[in-house]
C-alpha cells in the first residue's frame, strides 16, 4: 500500500530534518514525505534543499504564507498533494521510532483511524536527540531513569501485543495519526475556520466519528520522540474551544471551510525541478 507521510513544521529547521532522517531510517520507507510548511522562514527550506534531491522517497515541500498558525489549511494543502492510498500525519518536532512507517501500516484498518503514541524529550536532552537514539533501547533507558524522557513506558516495541478500538475524544493528537486518504476526503479534512493553536485535530476526531470511524490504539507500536519546545500562544484558545463546541452541536461530519476551498479557488501544484514545491 502506498503511504505519504504529512509532517507538519513551522520555523524549527534542526528539528525538521532530525525528523525527516528518521523517516529515511525506516524499516520500511514511506512512498513520500511531504512537508506542511506553516510559513517558515528560508532557513527550512536551505535545510530540505538536499532532500528534495531525494528520489526514493520523493520528498515534497508544501508551504503557505505566515498568517500565523494555520496548521489546519496546510495540513489540507498536503493532504490535496498527497498521492498516498494512506495518510501518517506527524510534526515537524516528533522523531520517529525506526518501525514507525511499518507498524502504522500493520496497524491500518478500514473504518478506523489510528492514534499514535509519544514519548516526550525533556529541554536539556532535545538539542542532542535524534534519530540515532530511537532505536538505542539502552540510551533510551538510561534517559529515562535520569529524567531525560517522559512517557518512557512507550520505548520498548512488543510487535505482537494487540491494538484496541475506543471512541474517546481525550488524548487526540494529530502529531501522530494513521488515516485512510478517503475517510480525509470524506469529512472534507480539517477545518480551516481554527486559526491559532489548539482544537483543530480534535475537531477533525470528532467529525471522524460522527463519520463512523472508529479511533484505533496501540500503546507499543508507532511511536514517535517529541522534542521539547516553548508553548504555542494559547490567545485563541477560547475560539477554537466555541468552534469546537458548535462542531459537536451540528450533526455534520463534513465541514464547510475545509479540503474543498483550494479546489474552489483553483489550488494546484507545480513540479519545479526535482522533488515537488507548492506555495
Amino acid at each position: 500500500m502506498k503511504v505519504s507521510v504529512i509532517v507538519t513544521t513551522y520555523n524549527r529547521p534542526d528539528a525538521l530534518k532530525k525528523v525527516v532522517d528518521g523517516l529515511l531510517c525506516q524499516t520500511r520507507l514511506p512512498s513520500e514525505i511531504i512537508v506542511a510548511d506553516d510559513g517558515s522562514g528560508p532557513e527550512t527550506g536551505s535545510i530540505l534543499a538536499p532532500y528534495l534531491k531525494i528520489q526514493a522517497p520523493v520528498i515534497c515541500h508544501v508551504r503557505q504564507e505566515d498568517k500565523g498558525f494555520r496548521a489546519a489549511r496546510i495540513r489540507n494543502k498536503a493532504i490535496l498533494e498527497a498521492t498516498g492510498e494512506y495518510l501518517i500525519l506527524l510534526d515537524g518536532d516528533c522523531i520517529p521510532e525506526t518501525h514507525f512507517v511499518a507498524d502504522h501500516l500493520a496497524l491500518a484498518e478500514h473504518g478506523c483511524f489510528f492514534q499514535g503514541k509519544r514519548v516526550l524529550v525533556n529541554e536539556k536532552q532535545a538539542g542532542r536527540f535524534d534519530h540515532r537514539d530511537v532505536g538505542a533501547l539502552g540510551r533510551l533507558m538510561a534517559l529515562a531513569l535520569g529524567g531525560g524522557i517522559s512517557n518512557s513506558h512507550h520505548i520498548i516495541r512488543i510487535p505482537f501485543f494487540p491494538a484496541y478500538k475506543t471512541s474517546k475524544i481525550s488524548g487526540i493528537r494529530s502529531c501522530n495519526m494513521g488515516i485512510f486518504k478517503e475517510d480525509v476526503t470524506a469529512v472534507n479534512g480539517f477545518n480551516q475556520a481554527f486559526i491559532g493553536w489548539g482544537r483543530e485535530d480534535t475537531e477533525f476526531v470528532v467529525r471522524l466519528f460522527r463519520y463512523g470511524l472508529k479511533r484505533k490504539e496501540n500503546p507499543f507500536k508507532a511511536i514517535c520522540y517529541h522534542l521539547w519546545h516553548r508553548e504555542n500562544s494559547r490567545d485563541k484558545l477560547d475560539e477554537n474551544d466555541s468552534l469546537l463546541e458548535r462542531s459537536e452541536r451540528s450533526g455534520s461530519y463534513y465541514c464547510k471551510q475545509g479540503m474543498d476551498c483550494f479546489k474552489h479557488a483553483g489550488y494546484a501544484c507545480e513540479s519545479k525541478g526535482e522533488g515537488r514545491f507548492c506555495d
